[in-house]
């Protein structure tokens, strides 16, 4: 599986103060993830990408910079990394389930200006792809360049935002965004188109064939004004893949070099970040998102929405288990704290 870092502040940012420098920044989950057990594939190597919002002046659409070089040995990375900022930014590292190794297989992906990545698989995915590709529009259909099931899913999604009436190739969506109401809409009815499909394999396919249908469904899109992050599983009893928060006022770093921690000086906060693993072992400063929810960043505020369908379980005391995600090289143990969140019970 794969490895994504989100930064949303109210100022620019170094990129390399997030990619490079910290103690275990995502480059250095490239070689070095902590949460994965796949002792067979151990690494993320198999390319990354890093995408973030200019200023309105060069227009609204994200610059994406990607390569099938592993992360940790790419000299083009640094340079770029230590003169960028942003005050939107996407970054992963790929460990390839779906597609072969090429540049269009890269996370992130864009449309106008929107950007998508995912860390985790579409379950049954070679009996699924057919009926999603169908369920498509042209104009999506056309668009995907590359093979991985990622992709297909924000097809899906841009398919799923024009149904909604929100055209993705309107230059006022793409100047002003959708607002993040429209994308948290979109990602909840993604996830339900999905499943759908999932549901409608045909059962002599499964019979004779038999193939694991739970998908592992943590998305991240972006408009240039709002991102909506997902943690899901299409399980009931399993957990979902690792996804962690952190908010506050000021990302700082301490000696020794590398040490970096969030603060906070009051109940605001400036900045906030999403990531697969915490970028520091500041444990105090990482929040883990309940499985089976979205999260929302509106003006730095932090929104969570649990998602309420056939896999919901509402039982607090209800222990999740992480065999699953174990299985796809994930684990989902991490730092829990709940002051730090604004819970939203609606859809």
């Amino acid at each position: 599986m794969c490895r994504f870092l989100v930064y949303k502040g109210k100022d620019e940012i170094l990129l390399s103060k997030l990619i490079l420098q910290p103690i275990h920044s995502i480059l250095t989950q490239s070689y070095d993830c902590r949460l994965r057990l796949d002792k067979r594939r151990p690494h993320n190597g198999d390319g990354f990408g890093v995408g973030y919002y200019t200023h309105p002046q060069l227009g609204p659409e994200p610059c994406i910079f990607t390569s099938t070089i592993p992360a940790w040995n790419c000299i083009n990375l640094e340079r770029l990394a230590s003169k960028t900022t942003s005050s939107l930014i996407f970054a992963h590292v790929r460990a390839t389930t779906e597609g072969t190794l090429a540049d269009s297989n890269c996370h992130p992906f864009r449309h106008k200006g929107l950007m998508w990545m995912h860390n985790g698989n579409i379950g049954g995915w070679k009996h699924v792809k057919r009926s999603l590709v169908n369920d498509l529009g042209d104009r999506w259909f056309l668009g995907v360049q590359g093979g991985t099931d990622s992709e297909w899913a924000f097809a899906l999604y841009l398919d799923t935002l024009e149904r909604m009436g929100c055209d993705p190739d309107s230059a006022e969506f793409s100047r002003n965004g959708f607002g993040h109401a429209v994308l948290r809409r979109a990602m909840f009815d993604t996830i339900a188109r999905i499943n759908k499909f999932i549901a409608e394999i045909p059962d002599h396919l499964t019979r004779s064939d038999p193939i694991d249908t739970r998908s592992l469904l943590n998305f991240a899109v972006a408009d240039g004004h709002s991102v909506v992050c997902s943690r899901y599983v299409s399980s009931r009893t399993d957990e979902a893949a690792s996804l962690f928060f952190s908010s506050g006022t000021d990302w700082k770093e301490y000696e020794p070099p590398g040490r970096y921690k969030m603060e906070r000086r009051d109940r605001g906060a400036d900045i906030v970040l999403v990531a697969s693993e915490p970028l520091t072992f500041e444990r105090d400063n990482w929040v883990s998102v309940p499985t089976n929810s979205i999260l929302t960043i509106h003006k730095q505020t932090v929104l969570i929405h649990p998602i309420q369908d056939e896999y919901e379980n509402t039982d607090p005391s209800f222990s999740r288990s992480s065999g699953f995600a174990v299985s796809k090289g994930l684990v989902s143990d991490g730092p829990v704290e709940t002051d730090m969140l604004e819970v939203d019970t609606r859809c």
